[in-house]
């Protein structure tokens, strides 16, 4: 199945360098891959993992390692911001 997968901010840097251009990234997984999966996949670091969307739905840490992605998916994360 096909998704999107999007890092906003610094975790752009985990991004292939081709997909730091458009910010996004179209990748081929298995029925069932978890969110947790991606994470792992791309060795984020879990506590940058602030902000995880799936089609603008936000999707709380307890659910990350059960929430299986579907086909069409985009899945963004962001992580911790500061300002003011």
């Amino acid at each position: 199945m096909k998704v999107t997968f999007k890092l906003y901010a610094t975790l752009q840097d985990y991004l292939p360098a081709a997909a730091k251009k458009t910010n996004a990234l179209p990748l081929e997984l298995d029925e069932g891959a978890t969110i947790q999966q991606i994470i792992e996949r791309f060795a984020l670091p879990q506590k940058l993992c602030h902000l995880v969307l799936v089609d603008g739905n936000f999707v709380p840490p307890g659910e990350r390692a059960t929430r299986a992605l579907k086909e069409g998916d985009t899945l963004a994360i962001w992580p911790p911001v500061a300002g003011g």
